[in-house]
Formats: structure tokens, C-alpha cells, sequence
């Protein structure tokens, strides 16, 4: 049975996006997302969200795709020490640093979210120098019955067209008067209908996402991602796509997607009032237990590094090994830090950071 046909709009579609119910809902949105910004700028280094919450997307969004890791393998796979390799973690690794590569893209051409860079991210996350796809015969299935739910657009002329178009309505500001999040809404329906590459359209429409929260200054920095909400509700997720395709009727899709922000941003909010919380008082135990040791840049590494080994803290610090080795083996002694051994190496893990993790974010 072939799959319903289904004609790409022109963006903003011309219906009614802005009824009763959405305006309730983007209310929310946009609250939610203000306090998120709000409380982020109280993270003394930025950078510790950026890197501890983008991993943490990474995994969420490659379970999606069924490339589901642990948080373990994760963390170790960062260490690079002796022992046995996760594939899995490896391929989350790689959606971590598309989704870096997208953020610096997007401060390098002042906000700009061009095709080169999608094209950049997709060559990353597969390890091949492809682009946008430019053979027939993709089509998308329903996982559970193998039943073709969709055809996108064939040709490779007509994908670069409808890519083309996009690119200028994400970018044009006075393309519509929609509020950014339901046209972020629109742009993410569009893109993942186009499906312009051959694999990994959805991890990098969920970058996509956070990169156009980050160009409409919703957010400050890329810590607002929807994978895990997404996974939660996947039935429900890939039914409202279609829906659209095969019905018109956006505001069930526009509707999800606003919640979807909303409820993120208030676990990421819980996430990062944890974090805060929890570099306040390791500051404390560190300068109360061992007051010689502290430093904002050894906090820092042991945020930003949930597992964290001697060379990191060298890096991070400047210090010798045998000084590194001795600030981890003393915060160890003090349950700071938990030591563990992986061939050879040793590794400290900051446990009540990874249990922040596993708490909020459901992960395992």
C-alpha cells in the first residue's frame, strides 16, 4: 500500500496557529524557558552545563533512534582508558560533539543556521563526507508493521530546493510575526518531512531545535533539549508528525511541542538548581576538610567532568601529575570523590553529580 501523499508548505502555513489553546500553552513555554535562563546565569562557568547537560541529550536523543547506553559507559568512554569499548557510547559521543559543532557554527556566523552547517553535522555524526540526499527511494515506516507512513520529497533538486527555503525562513526574523517557539515548531515538522539526508534526520532535527532557541535569544546557551521528552512519548511524537501530513491540522502538533519545552525546561531547571547546589557545598566540604586544595578551577573539572582522571585535572589545573594525582586520591579519602580502576588507570567519579542525573533525568 503506498503511503498518503503530502505537498511541503510554504512556511508559516496559512491557518490559524495562534488559537486559544496554543496562546495558553506558549504562555507556559515561554515562562518556563524564562526562569531556565534566568537560573543558568547563576552557573559560575557556562561551560559545565554546556558539556554535562549535552551528553546527557546525546544519550536521551540516540535512544530514540534505539542506540541506548548507560551512563557508565558513557562517562568511561570520555575517559579513554584500558578496557572494553561501548559502540553505543561511542555513537552518543558523536551526537555530543555534532551538537557542540552546531553551537559553534552558530556563533561564528552570528547566528546564522545555514545548510553547510547541518550538512557539517550530519558528516560528523555518520563519519562520511556525504550531504543531502541524492537517490530515490526513502521511504518511512511505521516501526511496529513495516506499513510505509510516509514518501518526503525524491528528487535531489527538489530537496536542496525545500533545504534552500528553509534555511531563509529560519533565518529571516521578518518572515512571520509568529512567536520564535511556534515557529520552532513549524521549522523542526518541516525539516524532518523534507528528510534531506539519508540517516540521522531526527538527532539532527533535535539539534536543530536547541540551535534556533539559542539564535532567538530564548536561551543563552544550548541546555534546552526535547529528546527525552520525546522519548517518553514516541507514539505520540511520530503520530502528530503524521497527523500533520495527512490531515493539516497543526495545532495537535504545535501543541506538544510547546508542552514538550515547557516540561524540559523545568527538568533542566531541576538539573541545574542541582548542579548549583551541589558545587555549593563540595566548595564547602573541600575548603573545610581540605583547604590547601581548593580552587574554582578544580571545582570546575569535577562538574564539568562527572568521571574525571589525572590528566584532565593537569589540563585543567596546569599542575604535574603527581600533584594531580594527589588532589584525587585526597578528596577520594574524604568521599568527595569515588576511586575506581580501570586496567592501569584510575578514575574518580563525582557520585552525587551522576546521581543528579539519574534522578531527574530518568537515565540509567
Amino acid at each position: 500500500m503506498l503511503a498518503p501523499t503530502y505537498t511541503l508548505p510554504d512556511l508559516p502555513p496559512g491557518v490559524d496557529l495562534e488559537t486559544v489553546p496554543v496562546l495558553k500553552a506558549l504562555a507556559a513555554a515561554n515562562r518556563a524557558l524564562a526562569e531556565l535562563k534566568g537560573r543558568a546565569a547563576s552557573i559560575p562557568n557556562q561551560g559545565i552545563l554546556i558539556d554535562t547537560l549535552a551528553l546527557q541529550e546525546a544519550k536521551a536523543s540516540s535512544e530514540i533512534e534505539n542506540i541506548v547506553t548507560t551512563q557508565d559507559e558513557l562517562f568511561q568512554s570520555e575517559l579513554l582508558l584500558e578496557g572494553p569499548d561501548s559502540p553505543a557510547a561511542k555513537e552518543v559521543a558523536l551526537y555530543r560533539d555534532a551538537l557542540k559543532l552546531g553551537h559553534d557554527r552558530l556563533i561564528e556566523t552570528d547566528g546564522l543556521i545555514l545548510n553547510r552547517t547541518l550538512i557539517e553535522m550530519f558528516q560528523l555524526l555518520k563519519r562520511h563526507q556525504g550531504g543531502f540526499r541524492t537517490t530515490p527511494g526513502t521511504t518511512l515506516r511505521n516501526e511496529a508493521t513495516g506499513e510505509a507512513v510516509y514518501v518526503p520529497p525524491q528528487e535531489a533538486g527538489r530537496i536542496e530546493a525545500h533545504m534552500a527555503a528553509l534555511e531563509s525562513f529560519i533565518n529571516d526574523d521578518a518572515a512571520c510575526n509568529l512567536d520564535p517557539l511556534i515557529k520552532m515548531t513549524l521549522i523542526h515538522h518541516q525539516f524532518e518531512s523534507i528528510h534531506p539526508f539519508p540517516d540521522g534526520n531526527g538527532r539532527i532535527g533535535r539539534i536543530l531545535n536547541v540551535l534556533y532557541l539559542n539564535r532567538t535569544g530564548l536561551l543563552e546557551i544550548p541546555i534546552l533539549y526535547l529528546s527525552r521528552y520525546i522519548t517518553e512519548t514516541k507514539v505520540d511524537y511520530y503520530r502528530l508528525l503524521q497527523h500533520v501530513r495527512d490531515h493539516g491540522e497543526w495545532e495537535p502538533w504545535v501543541l506538544y511541542m510547546l508542552e514538550a519545552v515547557a516540561q524540559t525546561a523545568r527538568t533542566t531547571l531541576a538539573l541545574v538548581e542541582g548542579v548549583r547546589s551541589q558545587m555549593a557545598e563540595m566548595k564547602r566540604l573541600i575548603r573545610t576538610e581540605r583547604p590547601k586544595l581548593y580552587s574554582q578551577d578544580l571545582l570546575n573539572n569535577l562538574f564539568r567532568h562527572p568521571y574525571t582522571k589525572i590528566e584532565f585535572v593537569v589540563a585543567d589545573l596546569d599542575v604535574t601529575r603527581q600533584t594531580a594525582a594527589r588532589y584525587l586520591d585526597s578528596l577520594a579519602e574524604t568521599g568527595v570523590l569515588a576511586k575506581h580502576q580501570a586496567g592501569r588507570s584510575n578514575y574518580y567519579i563525582n557520585v552525587n553529580l551522576v546521581r543528579l542525573f539519574l534522578e531527574v533525568s530518568g537515565g540509567r
